[in-house]
């Protein structure tokens, strides 16, 4: 049975003038789950700006898609995994890969790159509870790196926190983007007659439920909702479908995910205005004996959805055929509007497809938390000057901050020749494209900020989206979004939920920049409670000449300068979490206006020649971000804080705040910097000067004293902290 309220049967009932049977609840339970239908949050969905000069077509698609010039578009989408992945680590994260790179050919683009946004609960203890983290982590990274490993897509980035909200769970997101020519794109387009066709993987009994499994909290294991990965399929039914495309075969298409048949059919029926008449008996089943209802919501992988005509079918045919694809011809194109199913021949569900895609809507309560007030004015910790050195190196062994190299050295992010920066040399990863521009996109999120502001941590996630693609020298040109939070049934976790998308909606709309796609993943909770509200936004810029691409490591004799001012906003901070142990305190605002001021004039910096690095300051503050390019150039640097611009009143404030809107560049032109700078009347200071060597030392003075020295080797060990714990 599905999993419909007695509300929603009655709705269902209601528009049908009949009862609905078993196979019919089953598929509109699944179609109407919160994973699928939106439906607490698409009435604050439709706030998002969604219209800008590149867009061509955005949310509500397997993929937004993007003009980016010369006659060649991008498309990108962004999934999460959630549930499965806490269930089964490998295979959850696996599928969560092939899925969305599904979504990206679904639009008619070859995929060329995909990101992780992942979450898990604390690793670095003995408790228990970490060590659980640790095998989530561990088997996720590996899901990952083998499916992108094994089909050829490079996985060229990511963004990884580490929080104890997320204990015996995890958050797996993944984006992918996608390129083609423009008279590539499938435009979705049918006649009646048409022909059905389901190729790819088989159908089985996994994933059965997997979308009514996802919309509820994590109690107990479902491993039968948990679906079964083959890259090596999805391979020949990436090249095979491509090929497809070429030959004018595809008139339209879709990716069988979360609801399987029922999402699928449903949604695409609707899409085009036509019914479809489907005889399930045609389906290349795994196993004997499955119902009209198991052949319906299985969730098995690797399938994908064609339309065609009688005229390119026998093409259609040959293809698949050529790279031993299996595949089934459903049915047709209807003149009516309907979905029809059919199981040897007798009509086992027939609905309109307008009423299974669109499932009625829910008002949720939204509530602001009482708590909120009382953590926003926790008072502040105590501090000694003499504990700076070791706050430093705690925290850059903080694993939300440690290098994340045991990650990427798992993952091929070279094949395909496009990845311009490995991983780690640059704020955003930088992909080349075919008319000879690159396109830089990031993921980014910060959960302890949104939990004590979800408003203004979203648009601290924002901001620093958009910092990372302009430190490549790239301009923001859209943004996708994923919306985690708890049980939306819950009016404080609600609210939590409105106020991110506020955020998005200011945010986007001041900057210019549409929003193309994203996703909402609610329930995400377990026994222990929910997760902290974790928004992750990728950003994507555009960079039209090489030369603009920015890295961040610092050389010899370059200049220091910071843009951006440093304020005491410490809450949410790693300080206050890794550091003391303290959730509370105010968390960093945006000022728009000084957003958009600052990340202007570090694009008119790169674009007129004059810097030779660039480095945004985001978690852990400016003492992590100065060890960062020092540690990536190899290079040392001697820093008088006391240059900084501030309204701090501690050293500690000073360098482990996570102000946004600043920026840290390197350059050789420091008077012709500066003269710019002064002309866009912004706040900076040239703060030091790296050494002419390499190596050396990592020296931060206040006045005549020296705050904190370190070799560049210590820094550079902890960093590596991930090796230590991982193994």
């Amino acid at each position: 049975m599905g999993v419909l309220t007695e509300q929603e049967l009655a709705y269902l009932e209601a528009n049908l003038k009949r009862v609905a049977n078993e196979v019919e609840q089953d598929i509109v339970g699944a179609e109407w789950s919160e994973h699928c239908s939106y439906k607490s949050s698409k009435k604050f969905l439709r706030l998002l700006p969604t219209k800008g000069k590149r867009v061509l077509v955005g949310p509500g698609y397997d993929a937004g898609v993007l003009d980016v010039g010369d006659g060649y578009v991008l498309t990108v989408h962004i999934e999460s995994h959630n549930h499965p992945s806490a269930v089964e680590p490998f295979g959850g994260a696996a599928t969560g890969v092939g899925g969305v790179i599904r979504d990206i050919m679904s639009m008619g683009t070859r995929p060329i790159a995909v990101l992780d946004a992942l979450r898990f609960g604390p690793i670095n203890s003995k408790a228990k509870s970490s060590a659980k983290s640790r095998w989530l982590f561990k088997n996720v990274v590996k899901g990952i790196a083998d499916y992108g490993n094994c089909i050829g897509i490079p996985t060229v980035g990511g963004e990884i926190e580490f929080d104890a909200s997320f204990e015996d769970y995890c958050l797996v997101d993944v984006a992918a983007i996608g390129h083609a020519k423009m008279q590539d794109v499938i435009t979705n387009r049918a006649e009646v007659d048409d022909y059905l066709v389901l190729a790819g993987g088989s159908t089985g009994r996994d994933g059965i439920h997997g979308a009514s499994f996802a919309s509820r909290a994590l109690e107990a294991e479902n491993r039968s909702a948990v679906q079964i990965p083959d890259p090596f399929l999805e391979k020949l039914l990436l090249e095979a479908t491509m090929e497809a495309i070429q030959h004018g075969c595809v008139k339209a298409t879709k990716d069988l995910g979360g609801g399987g048949l029922s999402c699928c059919l449903s949604e695409t029926s609707d899409n085009l205005g036509h019914g479809f008449q489907v005889e399930l008996s045609k389906i290349n089943a795994r196993e004997t004996g499955m119902t009209p209802a198991e052949l319906m919501i299985s969730e098995s992988q690797e399938r994908m959805l064609y339309v065609t005509d009688s005229e390119k079918l026998p093409k259609l045919r040959s293809i698949f055929d050529r790279y031993e694809i299996s595949y089934s011809i459903l049915g047709k194109v209807e003149g009516h509007q309907d979905l029809v199913i059919t199981h040897n021949g007798s009509i086992v569900a027939s609905m309109p497809s307008s009423l299974v895609a669109h499932a009625p809507l829910v008002e949720r309560i939204a509530r602001r938390p009482e708590k909120l007030d009382r953590l926003m004015n926790m008072q502040a910790p105590k501090y000694t000057a003499t504990n700076l050195v070791k706050s430093l190196l705690t925290l850059l062994s903080n694993p939300t901050i440690a290098s994340k190299e045991w990650v990427y050295q798992q993952y091929d992010h070279e094949v395909g020749l496009r990845t311009v920066a490995k991983p780690g040399a640059t704020d955003a990863a930088v992909i080349r494209l075919d008319n000879g521009k690159f396109v830089a996109i990031k993921l980014d999120g910060n959960s302890k900020h949104c939990y004590l502001d979800p408003y203004q941590g979203t648009l601290g996630c924002l901001s620093e989206g958009f910092r990372n693609v302009i430190c490549t020298g790239a301009e923001p040109i859209g943004v996708v979004d994923h919306l985690q939070f708890g049980n939306p049934e819950d009016p404080e976790i609600f609210w939590t939920f409105s106020q991110a998308v506020s955020a998005i909606v200011k945010y986007c709309k001041f900057m210019d920049v549409p929003v193309v796609g994203g996703k909402v993943s609610f329930y995400n909770e377990t026994g222990r409670g929910p997760i902290k509200p974790s928004p992750v936004i990728g950003t994507l810029g555009l960079i039209d000449e090489e030369k603009w691409i920015t890295k961040l490591a610092l050389g010899p004799n370059q200049s220091i300068f910071l843009i951006g001012e440093t304020r005491p906003e410490m809450g949410g901070s790693e300080y206050y979490e890794y550091i003391h142990g303290i959730t509370g305190g105010q968390p960093p605002v945006v000022g728009l206006e000084r957003d958009k001021e600052n990340g202007s004039a570090v694009l008119s910096l790169i674009r007129n020649g004059l810097v030779s690095c660039v480095h945004d300051c985001s978690k852990g503050g400016l003492a992590i971000a100065l060890a960062e390019m020092a540690v990536a150039g190899n290079t040392g640097l001697r820093v008088q804080i006391d240059s900084v611009p501030n309204t701090c009143t501690r050293v500690d404030e000073l360098l482990f705040s996570e102000s946004h809107s600043r920026f840290l560049i390197g350059t050789a032109k420091p008077d012709q910097v500066r003269r710019l700078l002064q002309s866009k009347e912004i706040k900076f200071a040239q703060i030091g000067k790296s050494f002419s060597h390499s190596g050396g030392s990592f020296e931060l003075m206040e006045g005549k004293k020296m705050r904190i020295s370190l070799p560049l080797s210590k820094l550079e060990n902890a960093l590596k902290s991930l090796w230590n714990i991982m193994g």
